[in-house]
């Protein structure tokens, strides 16, 4: 079950400013917005591991499909396009 107060909030905040915003993410959530599983996993420290789930929940539930699912997408999310 998704539980959104299981993501930390710092990057809760930067999910939404990308989202809402179209401002950047670190690297973490640059691979998560990619669907890099991989690198997200090697990028995550330990809060961010165990949220991982949760944060993909959110994305899933709560962002426009446009803005993420691939590296494309994201970039041309943050491009304003």
């Amino acid at each position: 079950m998704i539980d959104y107060d299981k993501i930390p909030p710092h990057l809760l905040r930067s999910m939404e400013m990308y989202v809402n915003e179209r401002r950047p993410v670190g690297h973490f959530l640059s691979a998560v917005i990619c669907n890099n599983l991989t690198e997200a996993i090697g990028r995550a420290d330990e809060d961010s591991l165990r949220a991982l789930e949760h944060i993909v929940g959110w994305f899933f539930n709560k962002a426009p499909a446009s803005c993420w699912q691939s590296e494309e997408k994201m970039n041309v999310w943050l491009e304003g396009k």
